[in-house]
């Protein structure tokens, strides 16, 4: 549910408990998802004062790259679970990206939106290409899910519990952003499975309309 349905929307903020959860992860170190980096200054500037102006509200993630994410893989590496998502699996979806991701693109942004947990830009497919490249990385792999899929940058985590009332008045007072996200590139990154906010390391890249690539090593 948004902030933006009246109606239907969440009552208040709903603050993100920021521990290791061991009851999910079992001991699994790295959690893998396909994701659209934002690499745009202007855009890159917004989120930064876009997230200053909330920063009461939210939980601070200077660590974690602005990104959209694209395709939930689940825990990267071998082994038995049904949220494990082995190397065999990512090769196939790098050469389906490979020969059907399709050419560069921009992507439409709106005003600011919210779940109960997180603030977010909410970002546009009007031409389908989201949907693509999903299709595409689903064809070999099932997405690790628990709820619909919203395509969105996330802002930040809230720390702080308010009304609905509130928070739509200062969602309201940040200005519009940018006309677009442009995307160049897919790539499937992992993250430390005990930091929710940990930063992302890329293990994958496949330019838009171009091969896949090795990323480079994390320093």
């Amino acid at each position: 549910m948004l902030f933006s349905d009246a109606t239907a929307g969440p009552a208040q903020t709903q603050v993100a408990d920021l521990r290791e959860y061991p009851e999910w992860h079992c001991g699994r170190e790295r959690y893998g998802v396909w994701i659209v980096p934002v690499l745009d200054p202007e855009l890159l500037e917004y989120i930064r004062v876009a997230r200053d102006h909330l920063a009461d509200l939210l939980h601070p993630s200077p660590r974690r790259q602005p990104h959209l994410t694209v395709f939930v893989c689940g825990f990267h590496g071998e082994g038995g679970r049904d949220d494990d998502f082995p190397l065999e699996r990512l090769e196939q979806q790098v050469a389906l990206l490979k020969a059907g991701a399709g050419p560069a693109c921009s992507m439409p942004l709106a005003g600011l939106d919210s779940f109960a947990s997180a603030a977010f830009i909410p970002v546009g497919d009007p031409m389908g290409r989201l949907a693509q490249w999903r299709n595409v990385l689903g064809a070999c792999s099932s997405e690790i899910r628990q709820a619909p899929y919203v395509a969105h940058i996330t802002l930040g985590l809230y720390r702080r519990c308010i009304s609905a009332a509130e928070l739509r008045q200062r969602l309201g007072e940040v200005q519009a952003p940018p006309p677009s996200l442009s995307a160049s590139e897919l790539q499937y990154v992992t993250y430390d499975a005990r930091d929710q906010l940990g930063r992302l390391d890329s293990v994958r890249r496949v330019m838009l309309d171009a091969a896949a690539e090795p990323a480079p090593s994390a320093s």
